[in-house]
């Protein structure tokens, strides 16, 4: 997922590769530095309820939260769509 441009969209997918078939939500384009990319992975997590990291400029999201994810950063201001099938 890290092969989209910085366009200005945040994309939120799914990934399951190399994680024993347990998926997580990646979200991508989010713009800030690091510390504050940690503090929206926060206020995302508690959000969803469920667990996460920042990896580089990633948001990883635990479980299938695509659809939560999409709302709740479209209503922050953000343009956010799903990425992938």
């Amino acid at each position: 997922m890290s092969s989209y441009p910085n366009d200005g969209i945040v994309r939120v997918g799914r990934e399951t590769k190399g994680r024993r078939g347990s998926g997580v939500t990646v979200i991508t384009g989010l713009p800030g530095s690091e510390d504050a990319l940690k503090k929206i992975a926060s206020q995302l997590k508690a959000q969803c309820g469920v667990g996460g990291t920042v990896k580089g400029r990633v948001v990883e999201i635990q479980g299938d939260q695509r659809d939560r994810l999409v709302k709740i950063l479209t209503d922050a201001g953000h343009t956010a769509k799903k990425a992938g099938g």
